[in-house]
């Protein structure tokens, strides 16, 4: 197993715990008592409680960080400089329709930059992380970027796609998953070769960033300190270019 720092366990040990009360609710989808909180996008009780654990697990052994988190928004303490970036249920649509595609995703950023990410698929058992300078992992595995050079042999993924606004120059293979996190975890491991997608949260993406670059992909340049209508083209060095070229005015 490689070595992780202290802040890394901390995240895996939120999740894992966060992990087993999504599983429970996941099968008592009918019960769940849901409320709408905007377009596709809805809050549940398993939401809420994911987040409860996962931020009171980090603020055991971190409580002078600070928080960003998709329910509870933004919760500055002693330590402005070191954040929690928390997606309690990434997917959240899939989770509340019984479709087994979603993932806890924290991610910590330092001196506003993302150094560690954690996204875990607890229904799968599939947990991607990333540190700064330390590699990215697929259940303790090292993970790479897909090598593929030509678009018609790929695989990308987005949210959506506005037919008149953003269209394609050629046929590209595209998938639409319904959880961010996972697309961009997926093309840290190789499994799609890109993912693009416009007016994302901040913490949908976090932890993302740093499996991505970690797993030697790229991605386009994002302000931290922007929580939402956030842009993001992620894929291999091999592809970026030829998918930018692709994309007509993303």
């Amino acid at each position: 197993m490689n070595s992780i720092s202290a802040n890394l366990n901390i995240m895996i040990k939120a999740s894992e715990k966060a992990s087993k009360a999504l599983i429970r609710d996941f099968g008592e989808i009918e019960k769940l008592q849901v409320s709408v909180k905007g377009p596709l996008n809805f809050v549940t009780n398993a939401d809420i409680k994911s987040e409860k654990i996962i931020i009171e697990e980090l603020r055991k052994s971190r409580k002078n960080y600070s928080i960003l988190s998709e329910e509870n928004g933004s919760q500055i303490n002693k330590d402005k400089n070191n954040v929690w970036i928390i997606d309690p249920i990434d997917g959240t649509t899939n989770f509340l329709h019984g479709f087994p595609h979603f993932a806890i995703s924290i991610a910590l950023k330092s001196n506003n930059e993302i150094v560690s990410g954690l996204i875990y698929d607890p229904i799968k058992d599939e947990m991607f992380y990333g540190e700064k300078n330390n590699g990215a992992y697929f259940n303790n595995q090292r993970i790479r970027v897909s090598k593929k050079k030509k678009l018609e042999n790929c695989l990308f993924a987005t949210g959506g796609i506005d037919s008149e606004k953003n269209k394609t120059n050629k046929n590209i293979t595209i998938r639409r998953s319904g959880s961010a996190a996972l697309d961009m975890a997926y093309v840290a491991s190789g499994r799609f070769d890109g993912y693009f997608q416009k007016n994302l949260n901040i913490w949908d993406i976090a932890a993302g960033i740093i499996i991505v670059k970690e797993a030697g992909g790229i991605i386009n340049e994002i302000n931290l300190d922007q929580k939402n209508k956030i842009k993001v083209l992620a894929s291999s060095n091999e592809i970026n270019e030829k998918l930018v070229k692709n994309l007509t005015n993303f």
